[in-house]
């Protein structure tokens, strides 16, 4: 299925009256550029992730920024936001992953980053480094989820890439099934008992909420 313009806000709506449905806290519109080589294999991507207007209200007013509350960081308070989101804990697999074929790929950690408030909006962006980078000879999937949807991805943007989509592929952005997976989301939920703490511990349905950006060459 062919992508929409927001992630998770339909299954909010339709599951927000069960209590132990916290989750997501957070909705993020990402973007993502895929980087080639000279030799046409992918050898990076870089991600944006634009935050939702309450979380990005809540981390501006945690940090002291936006005095005059116009929704938008001066010079000043945008340098103070650089790398807001990027101190990762050991182990976190930064929400995005790539795949080619089935073969998971490697991605080194996040570099180039840059923040900015504007709107009412944060964004920020990363660069992540494919190690080793790969050739296109099989299709090359980028997806964008937190394993224990805390958080909710859309990719809102089109896809872009630096120095251009090498000729001969095409590119599709792809949504999950999405009553399939509220419907593995209320199954998870179901083995829960009564006592048992289900924010502490929520199941690892995000991955069956992933979007994903797939690029296809001739021959792959």
């Amino acid at each position: 299925m062919m992508r929409r313009a927001m992630a998770g806000v339909m299954m909010a709506a339709a599951l927000a009256a069960t209590p132990a449905l916290a989750h997501p806290h957070i909705w993020i519109d990402a973007g993502v550029e895929v980087i080639f080589n000279a030799q046409g294999r992918a050898e990076a991507v870089r991600l944006t992730w634009v935050y939702d207007d309450f979380y990005s209200l809540l981390l501006v007013e945690e940090r002291g920024l936006d005095a005059d509350h116009d929704g938008n960081a001066t010079p000043e308070e945008t340098v103070a936001l650089q790398g807001f989101d990027m101190n990762w804990q050991a182990g976190f697999a930064g929400d995005s992953y790539v795949l080619s074929g089935e073969a998971p790929v490697v991605l080194g950690p996040p570099a180039d980053w840059t923040a900015a408030y504007q709107g009412g909006r944060l964004t920020s962006t990363h660069l992540r480094r494919i190690v080793p980078p790969v050739a296109m000879d099989r299709p090359l999937k980028v997806q964008v989820y937190d394993p224990g949807f805390y958080s909710a991805y859309t990719i809102a943007y089109d896809p872009k890439f630096t120095p251009a989509l090498p000729e001969g592929c095409a590119v599709q952005v792809f949504e999950p099934d999405r009553d399939a997976a509220d419907e593995r989301l209320l199954a998870a939920l179901a083995e829960y008992g009564a006592d048992e703490d289900v924010e502490a511990d929520f199941p690892a349905v995000g991955a069956a909420f992933s979007e994903e950006v797939r690029i296809t060459c001739d021959g792959a």
